[in-house]
């Protein structure tokens, strides 16, 4: 069994939504996207996500399409190799015009804080100390 994630998230304008992510270092596959769509590559071909434009996304299930700015049904959670590159992310992700709901919670082994995309997406970035890993 193949083991990958391939997250699928509708988003208002995919040229945003591209440019947003962009600017976190995430890349995209030119091959799987289109007009409707964009393929991105958060963690190499582990972890994925489908950007779909609400339309589309809307074409491929049969219930309404969730607005993430109103309600969330899922905190998508990222693990980081340091702390730093924790702080990096969030503040990228600031300046590309998301925002952070709470402060960094800071634990001393472990460090989270999180973003909300520029269509509502929760994302929350964890840093555990290597000698705290299980």
């Amino acid at each position: 069994m193949n083991k990958q994630i391939i997250l699928n998230l509708p988003v208002k304008d995919l040229d945003k939504s591209r440019t947003f992510f962009s600017a976190l270092g995430f890349t995209f596959n030119a091959r799987f996207s289109s007009e409707h769509s964009a393929f991105m590559h958060i963690v190499g071909d582990t972890i994925q996500a489908m950007l779909a434009t609400e339309p589309f996304f809307a074409s491929l299930i049969d219930k309404p399409v969730a607005q993430a700015r109103e309600a969330n049904e899922i905190v998508i959670c990222l693990s980081c190799e340091s702390r730093e590159e924790l702080d990096l992310l969030i503040a990228r992700a600031v300046a590309a015009g998301g925002r952070t709901p709470h402060p960094p919670e800071d634990h001393g082994f472990m460090v989270d804080q999180g973003f909300e995309d520029i269509d509502g997406h929760l994302w929350n970035l964890v840093w555990v100390a290597p000698e705290e890993k299980p």
